[in-house]
């Protein structure tokens, strides 16, 4: 026998699969639930703790107090013991009272293979139940359903993916008899129907024709709709339209091997598509933006390189292609953001890309071994900009004064502690002149680099490389940067 993806679970996953579900049988039910688990494996367990609560959205709540952590310890007539060790439903006396308020109490054991592995507490608030309609009998028939399936280890169903969008019994409900004839449709539900586009009752309707109905051209839905209420399987799926959606889960009731037909759940997310559409349109917007002022930097930057290359001053040359240099990093980074989809930008790739670059404009007098030892992890977009200058200027005082613009080996060295980002940047060039200190020099490279890290909220130290050869530059920031 093939054993499907719920039987396959351990006992605490299929109690976590219990507690994505029950709040079908809350809402049904007009109760509070409470799930009992027994300390031991034995089967004379006495002592419980309460491991989950819900309360419902359709009705009062009975506990007003959270019961999670409470213990029962040794209470031979509690009604928990009781559904335990006899495997049926225990029920106190009608109308027991709870902090001045009749409640009834229902103690249902949650089976599974034969064992008792938890029991279900069910606590209804007699006060201010609803007045009996149409939709409290179907609710409550589709509860004591429910119920019954717990007893018989068919509940929880097969998990239902994207819980985000998943109809809860307030979004609408549809019963559905097995001859697919709808017996009972909520105000909710029928509203949602309406905005598809359905014109008749939805009550004593076929459901595969109404949803086929409201999915034109897509004649397979339908049947597969037809063959999933065939073989009493459970699905989830949506139907859309240009002006409104609707999301739908279609759940089996079957007892004793009887099929008590099907419970229809049913969500109009017309609002959450649209809004879903919306952040996809301004993220590829900002995508966008982000492409296009790339390609402004780096056609800035072609233009540097252009009026550089017909200057005959050796200042004036190495000005512009300094600030060709520091255009194209900034470009770097906003063609990073234009292929992200969050708000943080990987910086690994960014710094590969900053090292080819500082690469190239020193292999006209020396080969430069640019390398990254490390990884930065993802940095806020609003600090990639700055951080990708700070390297780009790091590297290039590297080459242009430790390694003297000739040949050598430069390693970025980025790792994280519990409070910083820390980047070394080490060359084995001829190391510091006699009498350097930091913040006495004029130059506009160290003056960008000081005045960026200050803005990132960190601190720069250049020094002697550990080697004993060479020069390192150790960027200390936070590590939120």
């Amino acid at each position: 026998m093939v054993m499907s993806a719920v039987d396959q679970l351990t006992d605490a996953e299929w109690l976590l699969a219990f507690q994505g579900q029950w709040h079908l049988l809350s809402d049904l039910s007009f109760s509070d639930l409470l799930l009992w688990v027994p300390d031991d494996d034995s089967e004379d367990c006495q002592e419980f703790t309460c491991v989950a609560q819900i309360r419902p959205v359709t009705g009062p709540t009975a506990l007003e107090d959270d019961v999670i952590g409470e213990r029962i310890s040794y209470e031979p007539e509690h009604q928990v013991l009781v559904a335990f060790l006899s495997h049926e439903i225990c029920e106190t006396g009608d109308n027991a009272l709870s902090a001045g308020i009749p409640v009834d109490v229902w103690a249902v054991p949650i089976l599974r293979g034969g064992r008792c592995i938890a029991v279900l507490e069910r606590h209804t608030n007699q006060m201010g139940m609803r007045a009996t309609g149409s939709l409290e009998e179907n609710y409550l028939e589709a509860a004591d359903i429910f119920t019954s399936m717990i007893l018989e280890g068919r509940f929880p169903l097969a998990p239902v993916s994207d819980k985000a969008l998943a109809p809860r019994v307030c979004d609408g409900v549809l019963r559905v008899q097995p001859s697919g004839r709808i017996s009972y449709a909520s105000p909710n539900a029928i509203t949602a129907f309406r905005r598809l586009g359905a014109l008749g009752d939805v009550a004593d309707e076929d459901f595969p024709v109404l949803i086929r109905s409201v999915m034109k051209n897509v004649e397979s839905v339908g049947q597969t709709v037809q063959s999933d209420l065939a073989e009493q399987r459970s699905v989830v799926f949506d139907v859309e339209q240009p002006r409104a959606s609707m999301r739908l889960v279609v759940l089996p009731l079957v007892v004793q091997g009887e099929r008590q037909g099907t419970l229809v759940l049913c969500r109009d997310t017309t609002d959450l598509r649209s809004r879903d559409r919306m952040l996809v349109t301004k993220d590829a917007t900002i995508r966008e933006i982000h492409h296009r002022v790339k390609n402004n930097l780096q056609t800035v930057a072609a233009l540097l390189r252009m009026q550089a290359r017909r200057l005959k001053s050796e200042e004036g040359y190495e000005a512009l292609t300094d600030a060709m240099r520091r255009v194209s990093s900034i470009a770097l980074v906003h063609d990073t953001l234009s292929h992200s989809i969050t708000d943080d930008v990987a910086f690994d790739a960014v710094c590969d890309r900053i090292l080819r670059m500082v690469g190239d404009l020193a292999a006209t007098s020396g080969t430069v071994e640019a390398t990254r030892d490390g990884s930065f992890g993802e940095v806020r977009a609003e600090a990639a900009t700055s951080l990708g200058m700070v390297i780009t200027e790091l590297c290039q005082n590297a080459i242009e004064h430790g390694l003297g613009s000739g040949s050598g080996r430069l390693v970025v060295h980025p790792h994280r502690d519990d409070q910083h980002l820390l980047v070394d940047v080490i060359d084995d060039g001829v190391g510091l002149p006699d009498g350097f200190r930091l913040g006495n020099q004029k130059s506009l490279g160290l003056a960008i680099i000081s005045t960026l890290v200050g803005d990132l909220g960190g601190t720069l130290e250049i020094g002697p490389a550990e080697s004993g050869t060479g020069t390192r530059a150790r960027l200390v920031l936070p590590s939120e940067v």
